[in-house]
């Protein structure tokens, strides 16, 4: 009973780490799906948005920057659209990796020089505090709160994109951009939307793992090749395939900790290498004929 208590508690912090990679993969599946635009620099909206729960925390609480944060980010994210990433839409996927990887250098010294090397200190809020019992389960009470938030965020760009007009036109475009064009509808602003939508994500990943991981330059970096893992093993395009990725990598990484510390975070890695041998598309990829 010691044991399996152990294991759920495991595979709660799991999922709560998984649901991090959730909003940070499903960014950069839009992105890339839609632009062809290979976001290396995903991680450091991330970033960004943790660093701004340091600075509006103090004006606005942790509620309000949970909000403020991530749009703007959300708001950098649409400045650099229209200005970097709007010129390489269809161009050499090669191209977009090696501007944002610049990019994502450029974002990290500009957060040491602002910051500082030395990693931040961010408390979970007051309110969030203390542990939940479940019978013999002892369950954070900012983890489940955040596994919350998660679902609640994950739902609405679902509803985004499957019940709108708007994700018709994207899910179209990502399929098919010739036909989009054909019938007169400019892809560039739904772009433009989808860019904002994907970073402000990272940007709300990166205040709610902010308690938790400590806010340093370097955290983006951390964070977005788990992300791509998931975009991998999900398959691209797929929402639903990068949903159900994010949940296995958590559980197994969970139950992992548990089983064999010194291989949780390479265990996610075999893991993406036996589903491409298995699958190459990842487990629900979709056929998307621009890249075919």
């Amino acid at each position: 009973m010691l044991l399996l208590t152990l294991a759920v508690e495991q595979v709660v912090n799991g999922l709560f780490l998984g649901a991090i990679y959730l909003l940070i993969a499903l960014g950069l599946s839009l992105i890339f799906s839609l632009g062809g635009i290979v976001n290396l620099a995903h991680g450091a909206f991330y970033a960004i948005g943790a660093y701004l729960t340091i600075v509006l925390s103090p004006h606005l609480g942790f509620g309000g920057s949970l909000v403020a944060a991530p749009v703007l980010v959300g708001l950098i994210g649409l400045g650099v659209e229209r200005l970097l990433f709007r010129r390489f839409y269809r161009s050499d996927p090669i191209l977009s990796l090696l501007l944002t990887f610049g990019l994502a250098m450029v974002a990290e010294q500009a957060l040491r020089m602002i910051f500082g090397a030395p990693p931040l200190p961010y408390g979970i809020p007051q309110a969030l505090r203390g542990q939940i019992f479940v019978g013999d389960l002892v369950l954070s009470r900012y983890r489940l709160t955040i596994l919350a938030a998660v679902i609640v965020a994950v739902a609405c760009i679902w509803f985004l994109l499957q019940r709108t007009t708007f994700g018709r036109v994207v899910r179209a475009g990502v399929q098919n951009p010739d036909m989009v064009a054909a019938l007169g509808i400019s892809l560039k602003p739904y772009m433009a939307s989808v860019v904002v939508i994907s970073v402000g994500l990272a940007g709300l990943a990166g205040v709610m793992l902010a308690p938790i991981s400590g806010v340093h330059p370097a955290m983006g970096a951390e964070v977005l090749t788990g992300a791509f893992v998931v975009v991998v093993i999900g398959g691209l395009g797929s929402f639903w395939g990068v949903v159900a990725a994010a949940l296995i990598v958590g559980v197994v990484r969970g139950l992992m900790v548990l089983v064999y510390p010194g291989f949780a975070e390479a265990a996610i890695y075999a893991l993406m290498a036996i589903i491409l041998l298995v699958r190459p598309r990842g487990l629900f990829g979709e056929r998307i004929l621009r890249f075919e």
